[in-house]
């Protein structure tokens, strides 16, 4: 998968939490948004204020389906209000490779 591809099924995807998504869709979605926001950033602080209002659902989104992927729940995403150690936990579970899954036939 390309970042084109990456970015248009996550817009196209953009509030839906069933499903899977691949490493690459994920972090493809991750440096879009990351190198999206810091040149808005250089611009406007509100621009990229609201690019990240824009993107803030298909980011939860896209985090969710990449979990459902790696075969755990979508509620493991609030371990990102555990700072620093939720944080590296999730980065891991998202870094994993996908495997066989309950969540591929949704």
């Amino acid at each position: 998968m390309n970042f084109i591809d990456s970015i248009k099924i996550c817009f196209v995807k953009y509030v839906d939490f069933s499903g899977c998504a691949s490493r690459p869709e994920f972090w493809w979605w991750v440096l879009f948004t990351v190198v999206a926001s810091l040149a808005l950033r250089s611009v406007s602080y509100n621009l990229s204020g609201a690019f990240s209002l824009a993107t803030f659902l298909p980011s939860i989104a896209v985090a969710a389906r990449r979990l459902h992927d790696t075969d755990r729940s979508a509620w493991l995403e609030l371990l990102y209000f555990l700072p620093v150690v939720g944080w590296i936990i999730l980065i891991i579970f998202w870094a994993e490779p996908g495997k066989p899954n309950r969540y591929a036939a949704m």
